[in-house]
């Protein structure tokens, strides 16, 4: 029995993911029953490290979707439209489903997935989280027994790769985002990567799934890396952190203070301060890593390549090979396998940041007159945050720069003082306020 694949795309993933189609020795031996049937491309002619013949490429990516020959759709295309209506019309004629777009995924997950479900097709999407780390299957089955609590993320390789290098050589963003550019590590417009959007993709995903919940991508606070300096950089080595842009979801414990009659969750994706200690802290350059912590097992951590050709593609052929084996062992009137689809159908209540317990780090600079610290304390105090530390570490001009670290604090009130804070006469600006893991 052969499975036919039609594969929308023949980029970088696409490439990689026909590549080792084309060549199963040494892999999976189902993957010799598995054949691409056709491929959709902008360019026929175009030269291509993979070589097909002919007759399989074609620019009418409709035809391909819509082929009665064709089991598996393979959409490694990217971007939204036509992304999105191939998917949805693939899914009509009754084909199964492998992509690896998570931004398709994030924002008509619901679509997607109830027209699967009534159709009783599979969407498995492994690469749009993570590259070639497997972290969505386990997510699905080999942890689906236990309460997950939290899941925390380093899931974007180009600001991890930019953080990685502020930190080894005390640049500043822009100067090192620059280089990022041209280098290829990252895009020549960051926007997706710097300001956390891709990884509010990434942790919307990735929450459905633990949470078996769906999730408003709205709903994902989100803020991205623009804003870290080298001073602060150097400020959280010397108290003992490292700062990644870190993804999580987690539940909301303790109880809020709003009323909620079913658990809430934190959905935020914002620079960190790390502690040294901590399992992502060491996690570097262009790797992503997955931190996943449940009952009864404790803490498990997936880390690899969260990007590239090979990786990603081969968490494409993983799914592939994943309905291929079902369709084998179902036969044609298979029910979908409870574990590897996606049925659930409410959405996830989210918390306000504003209700969000954490601690915070704050840089300010202030005007070198006595008192100012005692200030800062008093504005504090009246909104109940509770301060770890505070050091005057120096002058910038003639501005003096107070460094502040909280305990845990209520947001809603942390944001509170700062306005305050702000109208104060001896205070010229809070160029940082991150919070602290």
């Amino acid at each position: 029995m052969a499975f036919k694949i039609g594969l929308l795309g023949l980029g970088t993933v696409g490439t990689g993911t026909a590549q080792i189609l084309l060549d199963s020795t040494g892999r999976h031996p189902l993957l010799q029953e598995i054949e691409i049937h056709r491929v959709g491309v902008r360019s026929p002619n175009k030269p291509r490290a993979v070589k097909l013949p002919p007759e399989r490429l074609t620019t009418d990516l409709e035809a391909i979707v819509t082929d009665p020959d064709i089991d598996i759709i393979v959409e490694v295309l990217g971007g939204l439209e036509p992304a999105r209506s191939l998917i949805l019309k693939a899914i009509s004629h009754g084909k199964h489903i492998v992509t690896a777009n998570k931004a398709v995924i994030a924002r008509y997950g619901a679509e997607i997935f109830t027209a699967a479900e009534e159709k009783g097709v599979y969407v498995l999407l492994e690469a749009a989280v993570g590259g070639g780390i497997p972290v969505i299957e386990p997510l699905k089955l080999s942890l689906g027994v236990n309460r997950i609590n939290s899941v925390i993320g380093i899931v974007n390789g180009t600001t991890n790769y930019i953080l990685t290098r502020m930190q080894t050589e005390g640049g500043e963003f822009a100067d090192i985002l620059a280089d990022a550019q041209k280098l290829g590590y990252a895009e020549a417009d960051p926007t997706a990567d710097v300001d956390g959007l891709d990884a509010a993709d990434k942790i919307a995903i990735l929450a459905s799934i633990a949470f078996a919940g769906r999730i408003k991508l709205s709903d994902v606070h989100c803020e991205g890396i623009r804003q870290v300096s080298a001073a602060d950089i150097a400020y959280a080595q010397k108290l003992g952190f490292v700062i990644k842009l870190l993804a999580v979801a987690k539940r909301e414990e303790p109880v809020p203070t709003f009323p909620t009659d079913s658990d809430m969750l934190q959905m935020r994706v914002h620079p960190t301060l790390v502690p040294q200690i901590h399992p992502l802290a060491s996690i570097n350059g262009v790797y992503n890593a997955i931190l996943v912590e449940g009952e009864p097992i404790g803490q498990v951590m997936f880390f690899g390549p969260g990007a590239g050709s090979g990786p990603t593609a081969s968490a494409v052929v993983s799914d592939i090979m994943n309905i291929a084996a079902v369709l084998k062992t179902a036969g044609e009137s298979h029910r979908l396998h409870s574990l590897l689809s996606c049925v659930h159908q409410h959405y996830c209540a989210i918390a306000p940041m504003s209700e969000l317990v954490t601690r915070f780090y704050a840089r300010f600079l202030t005007k070198d007159s006595p008192g100012v610290i005692g200030h800062l304390g008093t504005s504090f105090g009246k909104h109940h945050v509770s301060l770890e530390s505070v050091v005057q570490t120096g002058f910038r001009g003639d501005l003096a720069e107070i460094v502040v670290v909280t305990h845990d604090v209520r947001e809603g009130n942390f944001r509170h003082a700062l306005e305050e804070i702000r109208a104060l006469d001896a205070v010229d600006s809070i160029p940082s306020i991150l919070r602290v893991l």
